[in-house]
């Protein structure tokens, strides 16, 4: 009962350093001051003993008011700043006026009474559904504390305080900071100018700004006075370290000119929009560079993207691949056209990712139209010129497709010979046959 009771005192001590009681320390023993250093109690034999360093007036930023001591159940972090405060201001009192100590302590009022302003929850009752700058944000309900706002570049502590997110850009901020929000959504700015920036880092220089940044206007430097300039190098523009972060994206411009993958620093309204663009196909690789395709021989697996172009005729008259839908893939545009690429597409490209998933769907149509579907099988050709071999497809490797009748031939047969297509020759008689001007009539 003893120890219980020295082990209160001693909790007591060291979660309220400026409690100015006296404690007890054995009999004939003097009770020490605020200022003194908090002695623990003594322990039975065979207990680890253990001292507290820390001293009474340490109680500030430093101290972890986010810890929950062993044996406190009742109090909230909340609880436990308002009572530091109301211990620090009691301290102030007691201490003589102008000195050293009370100096301190004022400094450290200040900061408690900081750390409790940007904890304390506003409102409880804020609403799950805000709407502002075409952001649409909802309130969270989880409790990590691993976020931060983007508008005041604090750390959420989402265990005690209010927070939303944006549905289309993924911002989060504070419930306090909610009106305080200046920049629009980045998805607005995806759904009306869905294009990339293709010219490498557009610099145009700090002086073109006013010396301000791009996005907030605050003045910025590259002496970091008032505050620094960080470029984005996908803009090519400068912003202060509000609206930069020191993100790292993949730049669209490198990529289609370098084959360049490595990420650059780039302002949180770029990353975000480059984020939203990534699996976008806007991309004309060879309208943008042709040249690309010659010195790039991870390109040439992307070439089965014309193969399943030549399949999707047959799927779109069969019931069986309809009630399937094996026209419905991950990369969609990859069975509406063979130009359009998105950066997700190159960057899977280059790690080869891309092309094992394009075999993969490569193999699966193929299966259909050969082997399982008797209806597609049916939709085969036999080779005009020799009359031989099995039934062909204009998508396997061994046939020619011609351009005009698109007939299918097997590629030794149609470049050894040197005639024209059987199929265009007899089309060309037909015409000529329909359209012939009759001869004189003799009888007449």
């Amino acid at each position: 009962m003893e120890y219980d009771e020295k082990l209160a005192r001693f909790r007591q001590v060291h979660l309220n350093p400026f409690n100015k009681q006296q404690h007890e320390q054995g009999a004939g023993e003097e009770a020490l001051d605020i200022t003194s250093q908090a002695r623990l109690p003594e322990l039975p034999p065979g207990e680890p003993e253990s001292r507290c360093p820390e001293r009474v007036m340490d109680l500030g930023l430093s101290e972890d008011h986010f810890a929950r001591p062993v044996g406190l159940f009742l109090a909230s972090d909340v609880q436990q700043l308002r009572q530091a405060i109301q211990e620090c201001k009691q301290v102030i009192l007691d201490l003589p006026e102008h000195s050293e100590k009370q100096k301190d302590a004022v400094v450290r009022l200040i900061h408690l009474r900081l750390k409790l302003q940007e904890l304390k929850d506003p409102n409880e009752d804020e609403p799950n559904i805000r709407v502002l700058l075409e952001h649409r944000f909802y309130k969270e309900k989880s409790k990590s504390v691993k976020q931060t706002c983007d508008k005041c570049n604090t750390v959420i502590w989402g265990l005690i305080q209010t927070w939303y997110t944006c549905t289309g850009c993924y911002y989060r901020c504070h419930s306090k900071c909610l009106n305080l929000i200046s920049k629009p959504c980045v998805r607005s700015k995806v759904s009306h100018q869905a294009e990339y920036e293709l010219n490498i880092c557009p610099e145009a220089g700090l002086d073109s700004q006013d010396y301000r940044c791009a996005e907030c206007r605050a003045p910025i430097s590259l002496r970091g006075v008032p505050s620094e300039a960080r470029q984005c190098d996908y803009t090519g523009q400068y912003y202060c370290s509000h609206c930069h972060w020191n993100d790292l994206a993949v730049i669209p411009a490198r990529v289609v000119h370098n084959w360049d993958f490595e990420p650059r620093k780039v302002s949180r309204g770029s990353m975000r929009y480059l984020a939203l663009m990534m699996s976008r196909p806007v991309l004309r690789l060879r309208e943008i560079n042709p040249l690309l395709f010659n010195y790039v021989e991870e390109l040439v697996e992307i070439r089965l993207r014309q193969d399943i172009l030549l399949m999707k005729p047959y799927f779109i008259t069969c019931r069986e691949a309809m009630a399937a839908r094996l026209l419905l893939q991950d990369r969609q545009h990859f069975v509406e056209n063979d130009e359009m690429y998105s950066v997700q597409d190159l960057l899977d490209t280059h790690t080869g990712r891309l092309g094992c998933s394009l075999a993969e769907t490569h193999t699966l149509f193929a299966k259909h139209i050969k082997l399982d579907c008797e209806r597609c099988q049916a939709k085969g050709f036999v080779c005009e010129l020799c009359r031989e071999g099995d039934v062909l497809f204009p998508f396997d490797s061994h046939t020619s497709v011609c351009a005009d009748c698109s007939a299918v031939f097997h590629r030794d047969c149609y470049y050894d010979n040197s005639t024209t297509c059987p199929r265009c020759a007899r089309l060309t008689l037909r015409k000529q046959s329909l359209f012939q001007e009759p001869g004189p009539d003799l009888d007449a």
